[in-house]
């Protein structure tokens, strides 16, 4: 039996790990909690999620909506956790996280073929590492500073990497339900978001507060660099009064039954567990800190008593140039044998991480059974989101989510409104022609 040896219990490890064991490889995952944690993380189980607890928008006309098809389509456990453990967010597939990490941890440790080892490896040339078939590095961006140094040191590349936000989570019971109401946008009847509906003079008072708030600074040797879809709300606010108005906060789709008016701006909070006792401010990721996020977000019409159950942070996200040191299959091209998955690859998001986590196992254990492989076409999520990894950028490398912009252009004039529906309906189509000639 092959042997493959994966450092990393997060979403992509687990995928890959899964993808391993079904196939009959034998897998011992490494993870250093609880032993050592990185400063996002706070639980002991496997495929804890430190940001959101959203996977985003279901349905082929998003091309998240497409790479879910596809990865459930392939056996993906973590889909199948979210699927178990999903709570309500209207058109968006959001999960229970202490649920989701606990659903992924039963299954990862209870596998005949997965031997689960809690401890940190900290250097490619561990001696844990010796003799596997193959060794997988899917620490994410957050691996430990002693591991990202050896990485480093072996890609021979400088430091690549941008500052990512958790936004806070508020109590329900601290919210206060004459100001805040249900309802999702365009959706008054349904019971997905809370919303927090801010008049004009409310909304200027609070962009003004998040532009003088004391923000966590970098550290001296640091610079900083934010993901552009995934900017620190007072980031947003920098750009502009209007801006979060036009952004997260914009009020379209919503009347404030109080008023019977659309509200000036509004904020959303999107549920956190199946009983809805704790919401996430969507879109809140802040690089705040702590007192002033407590004082500055209880400006908020009906959070000004609120309840901080999780405060927003900001992280170091670290990932490699991948077009210049990972191989087609996602092996480092100057050490055989060692392979990256995840965010850790250039990849941005949950569900892509664990895309890459999932393609890798399959796609390796596919090999080390001597069988071929054929990739998946860039047409669908899944190929285009590895294609990603393998295409040289004008510029400097960047990660990214899955997003049609990464799939060929449409053949033909399609119209605007039609165009989402025509790239999805076309990755459907290759998905589906793939997976029966790859044997799959």
């Amino acid at each position: 039996m092959a042997h493959v040896v994966i450092v990393g219990g997060g979403l992509a490890g687990c995928d890959c790990a899964w993808q391993l064991a079904e196939a009959g490889v034998s897998v011992t995952l490494f993870e250093m909690k609880p032993e050592k944690r990185s400063e996002a993380h706070t639980e002991d189980g496997l495929a804890e999620l430190v940001c959101s607890n959203s996977f985003r928008a279901t349905g082929p006309a998003a091309a998240i909506g497409l790479l879910k098809e596809e990865m459930e389509r392939l056996g993906s456990l973590v889909m199948e956790a979210a699927f178990a453990t999903r709570v309500p967010a209207g058109g968006a597939l959001a999960v229970d996280r202490n649920l989701f990490s606990d659903y992924i941890t039963e299954k990862i440790e209870g596998h005949e073929a997965i031997t689960v080892v809690r401890r940190e490896i900290a250097s490619l040339d561990d001696e844990a590492l010796a003799g596997a078939d193959a060794v997988v590095i899917a620490a994410g961006p957050l691996a430990s500073p002693d591991l990202t140094e050896s990485l480093m040191a072996a890609v021979g590349d400088a430091r690549l990497y941008f500052y990512d936000a958790i936004a806070p989570i508020v109590s329900r019971d601290s919210v206060d339900f004459d100001k805040a109401f249900w309802g999702s946008r365009w959706k008054p009847e349904d019971d997905d978001y809370l919303n927090c509906p801010m008049s004009e003079a409310e909304y200027k008072a609070f962009v003004a507060a998040l532009l003088e708030g004391e923000k966590v600074k970098p550290r001296e040797f640091e610079k900083e660099v934010h993901f552009e879809a995934c900017l620190p709300v007072e980031a947003m606010a920098e750009r502009g009064e209007m801006t979060l108005a036009f952004g997260p906060l914009k009020p379209v789709g919503f009347t404030d039954p109080r008023t019977g008016e659309r509200p000036f701006a509004i904020v959303q909070l999107r549920t956190e567990n199946a009983d809805k006792t704790a919401f996430n401010l969507v879109g809140f990721q802040t690089k705040l800190k702590y007192p002033e996020q407590k004082r500055i977000f209880r400006m908020i019409p009906g959070l000004e008593n609120a309840e901080f159950l999780r405060l927003g942070s900001i992280h170091r996200n670290t990932y490699v140039n991948a077009p210049e040191v990972l191989d087609e299959t996602l092996q480092l091209k100057n050490r055989p044998g060692t392979y990256l998955a995840g965010q850790i690859t250039g990849v941005e998001g949950y569900l892509e991480s664990a895309a890459c986590g999932l393609w890798l196992g399959l796609s390796l254990g596919r090999r080390l059974r001597g069988e071929a492989v054929i990739d998946p076409p860039v047409e669908t999520a899944l190929g285009a989101l590895m294609n990603h990894l393998r295409t040289k950028p004008d510029k400097q490398f960047q990660p990214s989510n899955v997003n049609f912009g990464l799939m060929p252009g449409l053949e033909g004039r399609i119209k605007k409104k039609f165009r989402k529906e025509a790239y999805g309906q076309r990755a459907q189509a290759a998905f589906a022609a793939w997976i029966e000639a790859a044997g799959l």
